[in-house]
């Protein structure tokens, strides 16, 4: 034993600030509340499961979609099968963090919340335009499009980096994001959770298109990071101005060498990184870090 415990380990984990571990984090509390209203009906109390269900979830008929418009939103934290939901953590956590370690954290929750919500617009649309499907309440739940978003967004990023596939064999991202877009394609006519497979499309297209966007100049996240800057803001209590204090002038004359520590350098552009992503460093800023590297 490190003399630390599982609920201290827990609190540092989500202290560090990663947004794809504070959305992993959300999106398990929401599933084991659902474990629990399973359990709790089990015994003979009432379906809280199915209310929650049908709260959480995204419908695609629009007389209840009016009623219940955040479905659009909390469709891609819910889960409630142990499978669906490691799944989709499991592939958020690599590629989400492949994503925030060259993008910049604060581009994460953004891009998570838009990317689900453009997810659950285009399965509305599919669901009302196509005669086939047209007046049927059909219900999703699951963060598999805006996981996809970011797979391909990463895949777009670093194409070459290669992965190991089952600890066998090494792949190139590129290919491994082509292969499941590809999956996606050919199981819509043969299977039966289409509107899963209209997600996954819906996700990995903004996925390619973001990044695309991203490279000529144009963030298309930019609004709603602003947003949470403002709204951040608002809860955080300015420091009172400090006066304004003249000392006595001496007649000796102190030199102070202005060029800040190694260590505390070191720790800015850490901390330019965690947030803007490594790219946001300058040349001169890329240099430093790697001469501090050989240095060590």
């Amino acid at each position: 034993m490190n003399g630390t415990s599982l609920t201290s380990d827990f609190k540092h984990w989500v202290k560090q600030g990663n947004s794809v571990t504070i959305l992993i984090v959300i999106n398990i509390v929401i599933f084991l509340i659902f474990a629990l209203s399973d359990f709790v009906s089990a015994a003979g109390s009432s379906a809280i499961g199915a209310f929650l269900y049908d709260n959480l979830s995204l419908h695609t008929l629009p007389s209840i979609l009016i009623r219940k418009p955040w479905g659009m939103i909390t469709t891609a934290f819910t889960h409630t099968y142990i499978w669906h939901i490691l799944g989709n953590m499991l592939i958020f956590f690599f590629f989400g963090n492949l994503f925030r370690s060259e993008l910049g954290n604060k581009r994460v929750v953004p891009l998570y919340l838009l990317s689900g919500l453009l997810c659950s617009f285009v399965l509305v649309l599919f669901y009302n335009l196509l005669p086939g499907l047209r007046g049927t309440d059909t219900t999703g739940i699951g963060a598999s499009g805006a996981v996809m978003c970011f797979l391909v967004a990463a895949a777009t990023l670093m194409p070459n980096l290669e992965i190991a596939i089952f600890f066998i064999i090494n792949v190139r991202i590129k290919w491994v994001a082509a292969a499941i877009v590809l999956i996606d394609l050919v199981s819509l006519p043969h299977n039966n959770n289409f509107g899963g497979h209209i997600a996954h499309l819906a996700g990995a297209a903004f996925g390619y298109l973001y990044v695309r966007q991203l490279q000529q100049g144009r963030d298309l996240v930019a609004p709603i990071s602003r947003f949470f800057d403002w709204a951040g803001g608002l809860f955080t209590e300015k420091e009172p101005a400090a006066r304004k204090f003249k000392p006595k002038k001496s007649p000796l004359r102190v030199v102070r060498n202005n060029e800040p520590s190694h260590a505390s350098r070191l720790d800015q552009l850490l901390d330019k990184i965690n947030e803007k992503g490594y790219n946001s460093l300058t040349s001169e800023e890329k240099s430093w870090l790697r001469k501090y590297s050989d240095e060590k």
